[in-house]
């Protein structure tokens, strides 16, 4: 009876436990969330954030939300998945899936890390191009770009915390930068709230659902789902231990939260800067307020009555014409903080699906040298023959290739944190498996919406043919991987019912 109760006692007890916090713990486990957040801050994300703003005002900022915390309950799946199994994601597909899936599973990501690593590259260039008034041209801030990462692969050499810490300060700087032309600006605070909380789109059309879209595309990065498992793992967990595991992933997503808090909020700041800056504005308009401000850019807005169409190079500019050049300064330093403090995390991502898919191993500086030369090489073509504003269009493109490839993250991270063989007590319950099989149907939906549009606005016959061909291998691939989470939840039940019979 004695010992019955003591047992009793240290259940309670345990229970208790994890329901307190510890700041101390929370500290040892902050890092990985921080590095993670990073993607939901790339210079994709801005261009998204501000032209969000300027054609639709305050009126998504709900859809933003929403996406921040889709973003979180998947991270927090990842995350789980590392710290339960001790396997990164890359490692859990090579070890699931046969060898062919398994070759253009890794294509798939090594697509939308190299997408990822383009926008990097264009937001760079163009926060050098404006810090120096013109002097840096677009191509030689391409050229600076392919030397940056090194500079971060000599500091990871002082220990992943150093790198951490590093990277919270580039976060400050965004934090700083934005938060400067939100308090500049001065949004309404009322509009914003209820932009925030009220999931309605009064007079919306297309321009608005498709920006929409772009905006659920540029927030969730599938890369970004096999980075943070493996982050996470850079933590000492005694896995035979269940209570350890227990307060890891409690004090992971504790972390997570914060991390992607900071996050939405820098993301906000950009969006209610243009949606009261610039929504509804004309390009003659901001024309004759950049020739009275003796701006030396005011030729890139036509004497039309069109609305403006911004981009993150028109965006510093525009803000430099209304609110001095300081404004246009900071925005700079903003977007460089952005697209420097992306380059490590796509590049801990290509390491990691490299040596997990493949099974092989390359120094960073070989991986570095490799997908940086795949990247840069048709940015820099564009830069060198083209104009600054085929350079950011290619951010679209961009955003439109990372949102086909999010189902190759959800539906492996899906499948494999609902495997009870796998992930033991901490498997997906019903709800889990439910809800996140709908976020994989409304992400495909969402992909085939914006691919229809963006490949009929290019309005060529050719094109719509080859993109019928590769549609169907593209939702052919899908239906394979979704059987195959089929097959593995089933079985799941199935061991599930039998446990209960025994």
């Amino acid at each position: 009876m004695g010992v019955k109760g003591d047992a009793q006692e240290n259940s309670v007890f345990c229970r208790i436990e994890m329901f307190l916090f510890s700041f101390r713990k929370l500290w040892a486990f902050t890092g990985p969330g921080f590095l993670m957040s990073i993607a939901y801050l790339d210079p994709g994300n801005i261009e998204s954030d501000l032209q969000s703003g300027a054609i639709a005002g305050f009126k998504l900022l709900w859809v933003l939300l929403v996406a921040t915390i889709i973003g979180l309950l998947l991270q927090r799946l990842a995350a789980r998945l590392g710290v339960v199994t001790g396997m990164h994601l890359a490692e859990v597909c090579n070890r699931h899936y046969p060898t062919v899936p398994r070759i253009i599973l890794w294509l798939m990501v090594e697509l939308a890390i190299i997408g990822s690593d383009m926008q990097e590259v264009i937001g760079c260039a163009i926060a050098f191009n404006l810090l120096s008034v013109g002097r840096i041209p677009l191509w030689a801030g391409v050229l600076i770009t392919i030397f940056d990462t090194f500079v971060f692969l000599f500091l990871d050499k002082y220990g992943l915390r150093k790198l951490e810490a590093f990277f919270g300060f580039l976060i400050t700087i965004m934090a700083l930068s934005f938060g400067y032309e939100y308090v500049r600006v001065a949004p309404d605070q009322v509009e914003v709230l209820k932009g925030m909380f009220v999931p309605y789109c009064s007079g919306c059309g297309a321009a608005q659902l498709e920006q929409a879209v772009g905006i659920v595309g540029a927030v969730i990065m599938p890369h970004n789902i096999y980075l943070h498992s493996a982050l996470v793992k850079s933590r000492d967990i005694n896995r035979g231990n269940k209570k350890e595991v227990k307060e890891a992933n409690k004090y992971y997503f504790i972390e997570s939260s914060i991390a992607l808090f900071i996050s939405f909020l820098i993301n906000v700041f950009v969006v209610a800067v243009f949606a009261e800056a610039f929504y509804g504005k004309t390009n003659m308009e901001v024309g004759q307020k950049c020739n009275e401000s003796g701006s030396p850019h005011s030729d890139l807005f036509p004497a039309n009555n069109q609305t403006l169409e911004v981009d993150i190079y028109k965006g510093g500019v525009v803000l430099g014409c209304f609110f001095g050049p300081a404004a246009l300064y900071i925005w700079a330093v903003g977007i460089l903080a952005a697209g420097q403090s992306s380059t490590m995390t796509g590049t801990y991502s290509g390491q990691f699906v490299m040596e997990g898919f493949l099974n092989l191993r390359w120094s960073r500086f070989a991986r570095v040298l490799l997908t940086r030369s795949i990247a840069i090489l048709p940015t820099l073509l564009v830069a060198v023959f083209e104009d600054v504003q085929h350079l950011t269009g290619m951010n679209d493109f961009l955003n439109v290739l990372q949102s086909m490839q999010l189902p190759f993250a959800l539906i492996p991270i899906l499948t494999f944190t609902s495997l009870t063989s796998l992930m033991n007590d901490f498997a997906n319950g019903l709800m889990w498996k439910i809800s996140g099989g709908l976020l994989i149907l409304g992400v495909c939906a969402i992909n085939i919406y914006f691919v229809v549009v963006y490949v009929f606005a290019l309005n060529n016959t050719i094109l719509y043919v080859f993109s019928a061909i590769l549609s169907f291998a593209y939702l052919s691939f899908i239906l394979y991987l979704v059987s195959h989470l089929s097959v593995s939840s089933s079985g799941s039940v199935m061991m599930c019912s039998l446990n209960l019979d025994e």
